[in-house]
């Protein structure tokens, strides 16, 4: 189980500062984001899946491309692929 730590990053059992959240589910990141983000992606899914399947890095380039509206033709471009 994860405490709070310094600037809302989470401690993990060991103390060590969790930067990465990979197991975030897309529904939580379209609480976030907006109903629209990662469109064709299921609610059950995770980050990390997203990220793999987009050959993306990290969650901030996802934001990035979501928010200049590019998103969806990287889900698309990588579902034709």
């Amino acid at each position: 189980m994860s405490q709070p730590g310094l600037d809302n990053r989470h401690r993990d059992k060991d103390g060590e500062i969790s930067k990465k959240h990979g197991n975030t589910r897309v529904s939580t990141l379209r609480k976030i984001y907006g109903p629209g983000f990662a469109r064709g992606f299921s609610d059950d899914q995770t980050l990390t899946e997203v990220l793999q399947e987009l050959d993306a890095y990290s969650l901030s380039q996802l934001i990035q491309h979501h928010e200049k509206g590019e998103l969806e033709g990287k889900i698309k471009d990588a579902a034709a692929a």
